[in-house]
């Protein structure tokens, strides 16, 4: 099949854009990934490699490379396959957009990335006041203030920390771009508008409302001053967008806080509360109700997973058991609420420990660490802040279990990887794709 190079790349831009945008829906982004692999086989003629962009698909491919070695240790060959299947992306990413890197475009993939899903998390908002009034009301009056975010989430298909640790990554996004608007000397309607889209994703990130995300955010914000700072442009106009983003922040932050007084129990009560109950959760009284997702419940699944994980190096239970084996070990040890909710590990690199031994919390540090190297070599302040947001959740949630933290970091991280790619080539560092 013949296509000129100009609609190809036109092609292949779109498809990366739709998939960005559609990973918070599991099934139609599935549907894109396939038609995406399709599309890249048809012409994969197209695709160039060199030995560095080689190093850069077996990092990333690294976690389902690991399955793969490790097949043998799985009990059920099905659902050994099934743990392969969720991971697939991880393979097809690297190769299929590494392997065309000189066609991706970072910067307008991105933008449309933050702007289109920003306006769909509004679509989503309205819809959901329609068609939950009583929460809304309930959230306005501040009544179970502690539901909202995660029945929002619910509304959309998708686990609040999931959702929330995209939102993260769109309102770094659109925070960059708010000064990539000065520095490009936009009209002054655009940086408005960029502006408003900022405000906007970083409310959802509050709405949804869940620790990690938020911390995450914050400290994502600070990278992109950091940087920005350090640039060679007008001082003047970077101080007068720094001070005003500065002040719409603290503003939004000291409202919402004071409207929604649960706030200030989450972030330290209710976080810290019963620490002197790790591993004996059946103490407390109707222990669902007030720790369910504390800090101690954590706790308590980390330690059930790391002892369970020492009983079984070097090489763990398998990748399809990982879960089965450490709902089977909260029996055995008599913790019933663990047991009862079947709680995964919440740790990424318990969770590779347990399924893997001792090889996989390295290649779990080597997926993200690429991440983190590649934009700390190209003082890249959204490649740096997808590392952070990504690298940190994963160390209270296990994301490379889900579709939505596997599909979304193989995307990204190839994504940067081309970026990578582009920026050495064209300094001669490494050697033009055969």
């Amino acid at each position: 099949m013949n296509i000129s190079e100009k609609n190809f790349n036109k092609i292949f831009n779109v498809f990366l854009c739709v998939i960005a945008i559609a990973m918070i829906f599991r099934k139609p982004c599935s549907l894109f990934i396939i038609f995406f692999g399709v599309f890249s086989l048809i012409f994969f003629k197209k695709l160039k490699f060199n030995k560095t962009s080689f190093i850069l698909i077996v990092c990333i491919a690294s976690p389902i490379l690991l399955e793969l070695l490790l097949f043998w240790n799985n009990d059920s060959f099905s659902k050994g396959l099934k743990a392969i299947e969720k991971s697939i992306s991880l393979l097809l990413f690297p190769i299929f957009i590494i392997g065309n890197y000189q066609r991706v475009n970072f910067l307008k993939t991105a933008q449309i990335y933050y702007i289109v899903t920003t306006i769909i998390m509004l679509f989503f908002l309205i819809r959901f006041n329609v068609v939950y009034p009583e929460l809304s009301a309930k959230y306005f009056n501040g009544i179970d203030l502690f539901e909202i975010g995660y029945k929002f989430a619910d509304s959309i298909g998708i686990h609040a920390p999931a959702l929330n640790m995209h939102l993260a990554f769109v309102s770094v996004c659109a925070l960059y771009f708010v000064f990539y608007s000065f520095h490009n000397n936009e009209k002054t309607a655009i940086k408005m508008l960029r502006f408003v889209i900022f405000l906007l994703s970083f409310f959802f990130v509050l709405f949804v409302n869940t620790r990690m995300a938020l911390m995450n955010v914050l400290a994502g914000f600070i990278i992109v001053f950091f940087f920005e700072f350090k640039t060679k442009f007008n001082l003047k106009k970077m101080a007068i967008a720094s001070g005003t983003v500065l002040m719409l922040l603290s503003g939004i932050l000291f409202f919402y806080v004071k409207e929604n007084p649960y706030m200030k129990e989450k972030y330290s009560t209710a976080t810290f509360a019963y620490m002197d109950k790790v591993g004996k959760l059946d103490e407390i009284d109707h222990p669902e109700i007030k720790v369910y997702n504390s800090l101690v419940t954590r706790v308590s699944i980390w330690k059930s997973a790391w002892e369970l994980s020492v009983k079984n190096l070097p090489f763990g239970v398998g990748a399809s058991d990982g879960k089965p084996e450490l709902n089977k070990y909260y029996k055995q040890t008599n913790q019933k609420f663990l047991a009862k909710y079947e709680f995964p590990t919440h740790n990424q690199f318990l969770d590779f420990l347990l399924k893997f031994g001792i090889l996989g919390p390295i290649v779990a540090l080597l997926y993200m660490l690429t991440i983190g190297y590649l934009g700390y070599d190209l003082k890249n302040a959204i490649i740096l802040s997808f590392f952070l947001i990504f690298f940190t959740s994963n160390l209270t949630d296990d994301f490379l279990l889900r579709f939505d933290g596997i599909a979304f970091s193989g995307l990204w991280s190839s994504i940067f990887a081309s970026y990578w790619l582009q920026q050495k080539t064209t300094s001669g560092k490494v050697p033009e794709a055969v």
